[in-house]
């Protein structure tokens, strides 16, 4: 395994396990180098959070748990094919 193989498959597996344990504060989304998306959803969970009592950070929290399946039910090529190559940012 390469040395570029071996950064895509720590990130596929740091990005679903931090999307699974913290998704609601979008760091996974900062691994994958979606800054944007990471900031709209720590935004999203901290402001509507605070404003509704923490249920939209529930509901960023439930969102970021699916990625973080699905970040580690993909195959490592389809991983890299939907998320480094074609720039997926959400699901």
């Amino acid at each position: 395994m390469t040395k570029l193989n071996f950064n895509y498959a720590t990130k596929q597996l740091l990005s679903g396990y931090t999307a699974i344990i913290l998704g609601g504060f979008g760091i996974h989304k900062f691994i994958l180098g979606y800054t944007a998306e990471g900031i709209l959803t720590l935004i999203i969970s901290i402001m509507g959070g605070y404003f509704s009592y923490g249920f939209t950070f529930l509901i960023m929290q439930m969102i970021g748990l699916v990625e973080g399946m699905i970040y580690l039910s993909k195959s490592y090529e389809e991983f890299i094919d939907n998320y480094f190559m074609h720039k997926q940012g959400w699901f």
